[in-house]
């Protein structure tokens, strides 16, 4: 059986810019800087597995996402492409630059190491799993449901977009809430041992987020040799939501430097 091919949504004209969201997100959040740089690049704004509008499939893995993305630009036929990941969506890209180096001119690592991180979605999986569409059946009662779990607002406005009207009356999440539970710790994998990537790759840190530290840098050099990374002051996790004008910046200068 052919594989599916993952959905996307298509922006500009020109070099290939490929852009993977994180745990829980979507192509939409990447909407606004993706615009943006579709002024550029002919950019592909990608739905994981099990996220967005792309297929749901129980098994839920990098090896998968690295798969899935390899078919995407196959079927597309895209080549020499520039690659954005943040979150997970970083690690996916990690994953494909080492495996598929052939494919990637210039890789971009939004807020996360090569390394292992222990998984640290609890509170938000049960947020998620105590929603019962029947009984909260409008968008503020799902919100206040997850508010029992989840008590950062910003938390819930991100998970929030994934909340759409199945059918008349009947809400739904867009993601593949079972087998994202279930298959929570493939999330913190680390970036199998001895595998490296010789492009020019930019680590770009949230300065009080703590995924990346000065502790990874030494692992992030030996994966990624020809790598420099950057921290943005002030910023969390979602440091390109943040800091959209600067993240755009940084993201620019390093592709038109390293032309």
């Amino acid at each position: 059986m052919a594989q599916e091919i993952l959905h996307s949504r298509i922006l500009g004209e020109g070099k290939p810019f490929l852009i993977l969201h994180g745990y829980f997100g979507m192509s939409d959040n990447w909407k606004t800087l993706g615009n943006r740089f579709a002024e550029h690049f002919q950019v592909h704004l990608i739905d994981l597995r099990n996220h967005g509008r792309s297929f749901h499939a129980r098994e839920f893995n990098y090896d998968l996402m690295v798969d899935d993305v390899q078919q995407y630009i196959e079927y597309h036929q895209l080549e020499d492409c520039i690659l954005l990941g943040h979150s997970m969506g970083g690690k996916t890209a990690m994953s494909f630059a080492v495996e598929y180096p052939e494919l990637i001119d210039k890789l971009i690592i939004a807020d996360i190491s090569p390394r292992a991180y222990k998984p640290h979605h609890n509170e938000i999986l049960a947020g998620l799993n105590s929603v019962d569409f029947s009984i909260q059946n409008s968008r503020k009662l799902v919100d206040e449901q997850l508010a029992k779990y989840i008590p950062i607002m910003g938390v819930r406005q991100f998970l929030m977009k994934n909340v759409y009207w199945r059918e008349k009356g009947v809400l739904d999440f867009r993601f593949n809430l079972p087998s994202l539970a279930e298959n929570n710790p493939e999330v913190g994998r680390a970036l199998p041992s001895h595998t490296i990537f010789e492009g020019q790759t930019l680590f770009m840190a949230g300065g009080n987020s703590g995924y990346i530290t000065q502790i990874d840098l030494p692992l992030i050099a030996n994966h990624f040799p020809n790598s420099q990374v950057i921290t943005m002051p002030d910023t969390g996790h979602w440091l390109h939501a943040e800091q959209p004008q600067a993240f755009y910046l940084h993201v620019i200068k390093f592709v038109e430097d390293s032309q």
